[in-house]
């Protein structure tokens, strides 16, 4: 038997395969670290505050609920992403997706603004 028996669609774009495959796991990777993040920040305000203050005990209730609703909404649309790159791939069409990038980054500015809004209600209920 020769190569071209053995040789699949996907083996054809091994490279592009594997290229694909790292940026899922990075994918995977950051949505773990906004999780990871959101339970932090969670953890840190509600063990080393003594004072119960109902803004800032809800504003770091909102930090925790969107990292781990976005770290969610990552995972699940990285995973889609893979299975339609690697199909896009197979069959010569793929495209550039702004729609993940764009939806990742407004996702981590608002919830950047509401860590800042803690950390300055916080920072002045210190001082």
């Amino acid at each position: 038997m020769n190569e071209s028996e053995f040789q699949t669609k996907d083996s054809k774009y091994i490279q592009q395969h594997l290229a694909n495959e790292r940026t899922y796991l990075a994918w995977i990777r950051t949505s773990v670290t906004i999780i990871g993040l959101g339970f932090l920040i969670t953890n840190l305000h509600f063990t080393t505050l003594s004072a119960v203050v109902f803004i800032s005990d809800l504003l770091a209730r909102i930090i925790g609920l969107a990292s781990i609703a976005v770290g969610i909404l990552l995972l699940i649309t990285a995973t889609i992403s893979y299975f339609t790159k690697a199909n896009d791939i197979n069959q010569q069409i793929f495209r550039f997706s702004r729609k993940r990038i764009l939806f990742l980054s407004v996702s981590l500015i608002l919830i950047f603004l509401v860590f800042a809004a803690y950390y300055l209600f916080v920072w002045k209920l210190i001082s």
